[in-house]
């Protein structure tokens, strides 16, 4: 089965897949954008802004313990999330367990990225320098008088006063006199999707309430009105200290609570300050998962399940048997027990499998195959609550421990 989380920060959500043993398959690393839509969707699937996967450092960006790659709700991939890194963090101290130091480095597409869990709960991330750079935000604005792109943008018969910066991905900062009083709904998407930003962009109303407090409302690029962005909330800030409206240090107020923003050095970080939460940990049914493949592989990388493999198969529990013959007899009752068939049996089409390229991972997919033939689904669920109670155990320990 599929392992998913769900953690949120501000009442931004997002559903984390840990991925950094190579145990994903494909189908899940290169997502078919219909399939995040689907589980993204808060009727019909889990319900999330987007899609985290944990993934192993490619090198390519330097020594990093790891990478994200996050997807937005409409199955767009995002270059960066301030709010996704922070339960990213989260996530990874949950499944970790707390070091020392409780910071990683995150290769992400806008740059290595190094969020840290501090000792009251909150997780503090450096963001990286801004991008005040036209072409590199990217943008079509021009460079203003206030050492940022600016200019004016028409919608029907308002004009609007905007910005640009970069936070590794596109934001477009619009100062307003009252939130309340904007139409929300109908300029949020007209902004993103303007011509003067080639790869869209996300889009914030900033109400400046004092020079130690500003406010947000957010539209985001690839999925809409949501209750927090954390690299918003960054932009907002350089954007706000550039225009003469802010100090360099600033709570940032967001539909879904607070963050708290600096940038005291125009040559250095932004760091943003807030907090992330666990939600549940749970599975996809294989109905969810996007390649049957993604079955076996996720049942190898959890060392419970495959315990649970090893013993079955090591004690003969029952006799080798092709994968696509069904293992209970079609006369029998059905029980509590078999009540659900075999796992194989209701969504392994073998035509979809991937051909495993050595021996050691033939007789690996070959015991996998083999234990899912003969386990109701009833069963696995039972293993993978498991698993997942020892988890939420041990995340409950860690907190009660701080």
């Amino acid at each position: 089965m599929l392992q998913f989380s769900k953690y949120q920060g501000l009442g931004n959500d997002f559903l984390i897949i840990e991925g950094r043993h190579g145990q994903l398959a494909d189908s899940v690393l290169s997502p078919d954008p219909a399939w995040v839509q689907r589980i993204c969707d808060r009727r019909f699937g889990v319900g999330g802004d987007g899609l985290i996967l944990a993934l192993p450092a490619s090198g390519n960006a330097g020594e990093a313990d790891l990478r994200m790659q996050i997807f937005n709700a409409d199955g767009t991939e995002a270059e960066m999330c301030g709010n996704g890194i922070r339960c990213l963090a989260r996530f990874l101290a949950d499944s970790d367990g707390q070091s020392q130091n409780n910071s990683w480095s995150v290769e992400t597409a806008a740059g290595v990225i190094r969020p840290r869990l501090l000792e009251d709960g909150r997780i503090e991330v450096d963001m990286g320098r801004p991008l005040l750079q036209a072409a590199e935000i990217p943008t079509s604005l021009e460079f203003g008088p206030a050492g940022l792109p600016q200019g004016e943008i028409s919608i029907g018969k308002a004009s609007l006063a905007v910005a640009a910066v970069g936070m590794g991905n596109p934001h477009m900062v619009v100062p307003v006199e009252d939130l309340a009083a904007i139409p929300f709904e109908q300029w949020g998407p007209t902004l993103e999707a303007h011509s003067s930003f080639p790869s869209r962009t996300n889009v914030h109303f900033l109400q400046v309430h004092n020079r130690k407090q500003l406010e947000i409302r957010v539209w985001e690029r690839g999925s809409g009105p949501t209750l927090a962005c954390g690299t918003g909330a960054c932009a907002t800030l350089v954007a706000a200290v550039l225009l003469g409206l802010s100090d360099d240090e600033a709570e940032v107020r967001l539909p879904g609570g607070s963050l708290q923003i600096s940038w005291k050095d125009r040559e250095a970080s932004v760091l943003m300050t807030g907090p992330a939460v666990a939600v549940f940990d749970a599975v996809f049914t294989p109905a969810f998962t996007p390649l049957e493949q993604d079955v076996a592989s996720n049942v190898q990388a959890d060392p419970q399940l495959n315990d649970a493999i090893e013993a079955s198969t090591d004690a003969e529990i029952r006799t080798e048997m092709p994968v696509d013959k069904p293992v209970s007899d079609p006369d029998q009752p059905t029980t509590k027990a078999n009540k659900n068939p075999p796992v194989s049996d209701q969504s392994i089409d073998q035509s979809e499998l991937q051909e495993p390229t050595n021996e050691a991972e033939r007789k690996s997919l070959k015991k996998v195959q083999s234990f899912l033939s003969g386990t109701s689904l009833d069963s696995l669920l039972q293993l993978a609550s498991d698993s997942l109670e020892k988890r939420t155990r041990e995340r409950q320990e860690g907190d009660d421990r701080r």
